[in-house]
């Protein structure tokens, strides 16, 4: 059951000012705890509850190479207040038992939520006989599942793998309501996970009718559902390679014949004052490039932006210089880029301001609430070097280049071709590969898969840098490093801006088992077998 007519109140936490527009518009109407199934509006609303209300950027960040421990002269700390350990724990690799809203239980609980809430839908489309009326219906229901799944095993296994996943622990896909009291699931393997979603995608997608829909991006439209489809389907490479022909069809679908005029235009959002401006442009439903934007309860907003707190563990300018959003790639130097970072006045922490924090006010005139996010889940930013990566690694180089063209002129001010030799120049084999104390862009790859040295491990390594720079802050480098086998490092940075001396003092291994976050503790008491955790204590 879902609930109707609840007005949110969106705010500023930092500026205490309303939002723009766009914002104030974004789930305005949330479904009722009374409705019944038994009509198309009904139906319809409920399928608002099957987007997750939480969101991975957070740990997902956290625990990838984009946080570095710092312990300047300011001795920061990390942002554990109210009795939350999250940033902390996930920082450190520990296993969460923290319940704060950015956190593994939260993420758990959410997914399993909307997943329930797109099973009654299509339970309740499939007792009225499944009528052509409520096709589209059935289609987000459908890629909602899928995309919530998607999510788990991202977050709570290791990657998927041809050499694994008959044995690797999947996530409980569930196809149906849940009837019966104290149920027992079995977690299944990724090969069954995955297989399933493909399912579900492929039936689903087609599916699809944007017209349904008052603001076809706050819901899986259809550019929305072919992004989601090609990422799905280039981290489901086949030995054989045949699912990356279907990443490329996908993203050549969203992307159209012209994918220069789907890309954002950086350089006016560059332009924009730092803050409110920029992050209301980068979430703005009518931008192009954004495919599907989402709601999320969520502090990583003001974690990882311009605030005063969570300097203890962070991205710091360390990072920032020499592997992210101010190092040097195959586009040039940072003043090529169009959309500057920021860095924290006293600081450490090097912020890419994409994405502002709101409130939902529960007491508005006590100044209660929650705080939320809006973010979009799918853009043609990360779309564009989704299908450059399934160009590389199927060996089409040609239309790999001209991908990273494409990106390379609508994200920096280098208006030139991406070649051959220009990549050679940035990661080829005379520069040296990164390590913890002399870091550079240039990671040692350890997939599953091959990627041959020379021309494809070239190309890749530029896909892979360039698509931790566009979605930095947004959690896609920790899926990049599982699924590359890139052995990451926590490091102690000393300095007062994050910028001095390098201790390592723990190593997270290509096998390491914390790269599958532990399920919490309460569904592991519940019999949900657990994440192993073989020669690691649990912190």
């Amino acid at each position: 059951m879902i609930r109707l007519n609840r007005k949110l109140l969106w705010g500023f936490v930092c500026c205490c000012i309303t939002a723009a527009t766009s914002c104030d518009n974004y789930l305005d109407v949330l479904p009722d705890d009374r409705a019944e199934l038994n009509s198309e509006a009904n139906i319809t609303e409920l399928l608002t509850n099957a987007y997750p209300l939480t969101s991975y950027f957070m740990v997902a960040e956290l625990y990838s190479d984009n946080t570095d421990h710092c312990i300047g002269s300011k001795s920061y700390t990390a942002f554990n207040n109210s009795g939350t350990t999250l940033h902390e724990e996930a920082s450190n690799w520990q296993d969460i038992h923290d319940k704060n809203q950015d956190s593994p239980y939260a993420i758990w609980e959410s997914c399993y939520k909307s997943i329930a809430a797109a099973n009654n839908v299509l339970i309740a489309i499939d007792k009225l006989g499944n009528p052509d009326r409520l096709k589209a219906q059935r289609g987000e229901a459908l890629l909602c599942r899928a995309y919530c799944h998607f999510i788990l095993g991202n977050i709570f296994c290791m990657p998927y793998s041809t050499k694994t996943c008959n044995e690797a622990l999947g996530v409980t896909y569930m196809r149906s309501a849940e009837t019966s009291v104290s149920p027992v699931y079995s977690r299944g393997t990724m090969a069954e996970l995955y297989h399933n979603i493909a399912v579900d995608i492929e039936e689903g997608l087609p599916l699809i009718d944007d017209n349904l829909y008052k603001v076809p991006k706050y819901h899986f439209n259809k550019k929305a559902a072919q992004a989601f489809a090609a990422r799905f389907f280039l981290y489901y490479m086949q030995d054989d390679k045949s699912n990356l022909d279907k990443a490329i069809a996908y993203a050549t679908q969203a992307l159209t014949a012209s994918p220069t005029d789907m890309m954002r235009d950086w350089k006016a959002l560059g332009n924009l004052s730092a803050g409110s401006a920029q992050y209301n442009a980068f979430i703005d439903a009518s931008q192009k490039a954004n495919l599907l934007i989402v709601s999320a309860n969520s502090y990583w907003t003001w974690i990882y932006g311009p605030t005063a707190v969570a300097k203890g563990y962070c991205h710091c300018t360390r990072i920032s210089d020499a592997e992210t959003i101010n190092s040097t790639g195959f586009w040039g130097t940072k003043e090529k880029v169009y959309m500057k970072a920021t860095q924290v006045s006293g600081s450490p922490k090097i912020t890419f301001y994409k994405m502002g924090q709101y409130v939902e006010y529960t007491d508005i005139v006590n100044g209660k609430g929650y705080p939320k996010m809006i973010v979009p889940a799918f853009t043609t930013d990360a779309l564009i070097l989704d299908r450059a990566e399934a160009y590389a690694l199927k060996g089409d180089y040609a239309n790999a280049y001209q991908d990273l063209t494409v990106w390379m002129n609508a994200f920096t001010s280098n208006a030139g071709t991406v070649t051959p030799a220009q990549l050679e120049t940035t990661y080829g084999s005379t520069k040296p590969y990164y390590t913890p104390t002399a870091p550079t862009p240039k990671k040692q790859l350890n997939p599953d898969f091959t990627v041959s040295a020379g021309e494809q491990e070239n190309l890749i390594q530029a896909v892979l840098h360039a698509r931790r720079v566009t979605t930095l802050h947004e959690g896609l480098r920790w899926f990049d490093v599982k699924r590359y086998g890139i052995e990451i490092y926590r490091r102690n940075v000393d300095g007062t801006l994050g910028d001095g001396n390098i201790s390592v003092y723990d190593t997270m291994t290509k096998d390491d088992p914390r790269r599958a976050i532990q399920l919490p503790p309460y569904v592991i008491n519940a019999g949900i077998e657990a994440n192993p955790r073989e020669g690691k204590s649990e912190e």
